[in-house]
């Protein structure tokens, strides 16, 4: 009995150690999940009623604008009579055998901005010419002859003569654009009439590097090639806003960004070329501190005391930030807005001291003084009691110099300035412009007056 008792209790022993080995082992432990559910968000309702706006936007349409535009833009030929010189040729042959007159040809575009006749164009395309023929865009050619021309803003003044009238631009607010605004370029490019490129107005004021003037050009990214130049930079209204005239190339072309001289600056030439026959300059009268670097603005560095900039109040540290109602962020911005100006006018110019914006009313004086970085001279304007003293009506003051042939001659300070190839000088705009076409290649013969009054005459 008690062997059967202890067999029961080992088999009873021997099932507990198997279960609990399976409870440990072998079977896998209930995981329970809990899904924490979020309760459902209740709807508000709201009086908010959202503003659908269907607008059907539609591309600019260029074809009003293109059409004002082809008919007043010109094909410009300018033909000028060059003379090339061998020196070995002078050498054996004796003076004058190595000299060789030629004709050259240069083309461009011109902007009727009238209809009597009168047309605007770039001073590069007409310069040096002998004849000048327009050809419109019906094909019928004219003769064309000059008005007056300015090389620093580079726009020049033609006149033809036809028995009707002719189709004409506009002349728009170049200060109304707007980078981003569309604009179109029309002219001859290659000499393909009538030629019409798009883009929009990258900058405003653009300075270009390269050059001895300080510019105030719109830059667009319409193409422009050589041919357009003195063509018309229109808006979408088919208002003139500029004329054309430079591209920013390596090789000659277009890659990219063309530059035209603003409307109210073109149109302002204009007017003094066929009011007083050269351009009127006018300006503030103060000196530009360039030595503070990221400045918003023009700070002033120096005034000139005989200028209406002290009359007005302007000061010695003040910063310009605006001309009228037009923002002055750079140098080439205030010479923009003066450069459309004359002697005379009336300018507001808000200007910055010590944190406060004050508007002060300045008159506009008139450049006397002008240099000619090429042939290293400055010149300024005779008095008309200078002008009495010496018997003669024009001619230029020499107010400092570097050029090695004047430092060689003692020629300096003092000296005037009356005739160059034999033409009297008429002030000292004029002298310094013949001063910057030489070039070296050609003679130019000078006719001075020295501070004692003797004549002396020097050729180059």
């Amino acid at each position: 009995m008690k062997k059967i008792f202890r067999t029961l209790g080992i088999a009873f022993l021997g099932g507990a150690i198997a279960l609990a080995g399976y409870k440990t082992l072998l079977e896998r432990p209930q995981v329970i999940v809990e899904k924490a559910v979020e309760p459902t968000m209740q709807t508000v309702k709201a009086s908010y009623t959202p503003t659908v706006i269907n607008s059907t936007s539609t591309p600019t349409d260029f074809t009003e604008a293109a059409d004002k535009t082809v008919h007043a833009v010109v094909h410009v030929k300018n033909t000028s009579i060059r003379t090339q010189q061998n020196p070995l040729a002078e050498l054996f042959y004796g003076s004058g055998s190595g000299t060789r007159k030629y004709e050259q040809v240069g083309t461009g575009s011109g902007v009727i901005i009238s209809p009597d006749g009168y047309i605007v164009t770039n001073n590069h395309v007409i310069e040096g010419a002998s004849d000048l023929e327009v050809t419109l865009n019906n094909q019928k050619k004219l003769k064309a002859t000059l008005i007056g021309a300015d090389k620093s803003n580079d726009i020049a003044l033609l006149k033809v003569e036809a028995d009707f009238e002719l189709p004409n631009l506009p002349f728009g607010n170049s200060d109304n654009i707007k980078v981003g605004e569309w604009v179109l370029a029309v002219g001859n490019p290659y000499n393909l009439t009538s030629t019409v490129t798009a883009g929009i107005v990258s900058a405003k004021g653009r300075d270009l590097d390269g050059n001895t003037n300080i510019d105030s050009f719109i830059q667009t990214d319409a193409a422009v090639n050589p041919g357009n130049s003195g063509g018309a930079l229109v808006n979408t209204r088919g208002e003139l806003i500029g004329i054309n005239t430079a591209i920013s190339s390596r090789t000659g072309s277009f890659i990219g960004y063309s530059f035209a001289v603003p409307s109210n600056i073109a149109k302002k030439v204009v007017d003094d070329l066929l009011e007083f026959g050269a351009v009127q300059e006018a300006i503030l009268g103060i000196g530009v501190d360039s030595s503070v670097k990221d400045l918003e603005g023009v700070k002033i560095g120096s005034i000139d005391e005989n200028s209406d900039a002290v009359k007005a109040g302007l000061k010695e540290g003040d910063i310009i930030t605006q001309v009228n109602d037009v923002k002055i962020s750079k140098f080439s911005d205030l010479k923009g807005q003066l450069t459309a100006k004359r002697p005379g006018e009336y300018v507001n110019v808000t200007v910055n001291r010590d944190g406060e914006d004050l508007v002060k009313t300045v008159k506009l004086s008139k450049k006397s003084t002008f240099t000619s970085f090429s042939f290293g001279v400055q010149l300024k304007d005779l008095s008309k009691k200078e002008r009495k003293k010496l018997g003669i009506t024009g001619g230029a003051k020499i107010v400092a110099t570097n050029n090695e042939g004047f430092r060689y001659f003692k020629v300096g300070p003092g000296y005037i300035v009356s005739k160059i190839n034999g033409k009297p000088v008429a002030n000292a705009s004029e002298a310094a412009s013949l001063f910057d076409s030489y070039n070296g290649s050609q003679r130019m013969y000078l006719e001075l007056i020295s501070p004692e009054g003797q004549v002396e005459k020097y050729k180059y």
